[in-house]
């Protein structure tokens, strides 16, 4: 019910996402999804990838320090509310979250998070018929 995400940690100074990009353009490896987050001196490309062992494996030859994280990806109706409904199951359910991003992908919304109570979330997706979106 998760998918694997790619974490990379990255020196806040221009080059450094272009170097990430550029392994895995050379890899053959399909990005479906990235965000970036930084603070003054670093940042943190998170990625949603075709390949993402293959991803985790060139990047760390590579000498970034990178890890894989799972998180849920869950699928929505493209209308306006939905995003709130399903973070509002969560809420109610009692299961915090770490982070979100979202985009749409063949006509759905994707929401993307990651939370510590990976049991008690996947639960609460079952019951609440959320789908899982197949990326």
């Amino acid at each position: 019910m998760t998918v694997q995400q790619i974490s990379v940690f990255l020196e806040n100074k221009s080059g450094s996402l272009v170097k990430v990009f550029r392994a895995l353009s050379q890899a053959g490896i399909q990005l479906i999804t990235s965000t970036l987050a930084d603070t003054a001196d670093y940042g943190v490309c998170r990625i949603l990838c075709d390949n993402p062992d293959k991803a985790y494996s060139v990047l760390s030859q590579d000498g970034f320090s990178v890890t894989k994280t799972p998180v849920f990806a869950i699928a929505l109706d493209d209308q306006p509310g939905r995003a709130a409904d399903a973070i509002a199951c969560f809420a109610d359910g009692g299961i915090s979250i770490s982070y979100l991003y979202s985009f749409l992908y063949e006509g759905k919304g994707v929401l993307i998070f990651r939370t510590s109570d990976l049991d008690k979330a996947a639960a609460l997706i079952a019951e609440k018929g959320l789908s899982e979106a197949k990326l």
